[in-house]
């Protein structure tokens, strides 16, 4: 049995030799004689699987360990008998992480309590469920929109669109592209969404870059319709509009999900889905090597400190957004490299908190964003 393999893959070494032959390729998978004695294909993004590559082979089934699933020709892989699966959610706990230090850095810079703000988010799944916890975990009033799950559910947990344009001070996009179906999301953010803002939002998009419109979002800028921009996702990636990077209040190259956890996450995804598929032991496989943070410990003396300057060092020591706007700022023309180079990056839970003077509550709000907590004097 033969897998072929993204060697960009974290962690995945090892883990099928002793039940395949394994080819690890260093660049996307461009031919069909690559995989054409193949059962199976563990990719990301860069690989293009449709009839080109897959005509002829032995694929039965083909893992990304990436949420999204573009590069996957799904209609002819299920006329075609070969089964895919993605790793939906791997990183949303990354994305809630990059959205918790925006919030913070967005809070300082304003002078403002994240407790008396409201937040919209668009898209409530793996994502934007969790950054709703978070968001009500800050004390801040949360807004909810999904019109799929609101047609689903039957619940009055959502609002309609038009209820977050007139309320929140911040806005969140958690989206999946749609270009077609009851609800489109290309350029969802356009002029007549600009123009039904009732407040000046921070506007954030951390899901697709073709979700705004980037003419509109400049406009809205240029025009004070919005108070500022946060953009992790670009259209037309990596080839990305300058002017609208130095128009952002913070500009990253599509990093929101690259904790180390989240990628690990994603890969452990993806061999338990072709290990159950083709009947190897690898059901509960765990990936290792996870390189901890550069400072896993930090000590918070609260003496002084408001309730929300405590969380936000916490935060802001496990991911400060700054660092890497500021990298990005510099050479946006390294948008790849930047992605390929992207140094560790670790989640809540790989730091401990060595906590002085900090009250019970704010320590509660730290160890459900998932610290570890030790030495409460």
């Amino acid at each position: 049995m033969k897998i072929v393999i993204d060697d960009k893959i974290p962690y995945i070494r090892g883990a099928f030799e002793p039940y395949a032959d394994v080819l690890y390729l260093s660049g996307p998978a461009t031919t069909a004689s690559v995989v054409k004695d193949a059962a199976a294909i563990v990719t990301r993004t860069r690989t293009n699987c449709n009839k080109e590559l897959l005509d002829g082979s032995s694929v039965k089934i083909i893992a990304t360990a990436t949420i999204g699933f573009d590069h996957i020709d799904t209609d002819y892989c299920e006329r075609n008998g070969i089964r895919w699966t993605n790793a939906p959610g791997c990183n949303s706990k990354s994305v809630e992480q990059y959205i918790a230090s925006v919030l913070m850095v967005w809070a300082e810079k304003q002078e403002r309590k994240l407790s008396d703000s409201c937040i919209g988010i668009i898209g409530v799944g793996n994502v934007g469920s969790k950054v709703a916890r978070i968001s009500e975990l800050l004390g801040m009033k949360v807004l909810l929109n999904d019109p799929p799950r609101a047609r689903r559910e039957q619940s009055g947990d959502f609002v309609d669109i038009s209820v977050i344009q007139q309320e929140a001070d911040i806005i969140t996009l958690h989206v999946p592209l749609e270009t077609a179906g009851e609800d489109p999301t290309y350029h969802l953010i356009n002029p007549l969404f600009v123009n039904g803002l009732k407040k000046q939002a921070l506007l954030i998009n951390s899901c697709r870059g073709e979700v705004t419109d980037t003419s509109a979002v400049k406009l809205a800028v240029q025009a004070g319709q919005i108070a500022g921009f946060v953009a992790d996702c670009w259209e037309n990636e990596p080839d990305i509009d300058r002017e609208l990077m130095e128009m952002c209040f913070l500009a990253t190259p599509h990093i929101a999900g690259y904790s180390k956890d989240g990628k690990a996450t994603g890969t452990r995804m993806s061999v338990q889905s072709i290990s159950r598929f083709l009947g190897m032991e690898l059901n509960n496989w765990e990936p290792a090597g996870i390189e901890p943070p550069l400072k896993p410990v930090l000590h918070i003396n609260g003496k002084g400190l408001s309730d929300q300057e405590i969380v936000a060092r916490a935060i802001l020591h496990s991911y400060d957004i700054r660092d890497d706007d500021t990298a990005f700022r510099s050479k946006p023309e390294a948008f790849e490299q930047l992605r390929g180079d992207y140094p560790v990056r670790r989640e809540f839970p790989a730091y401990t908190i060595k906590a002085e003077n900090i009250p019970p509550s704010v320590l509660n709000i730290l160890s459900q964003l998932g610290f570890r907590i030790d030495g409460v004097h």
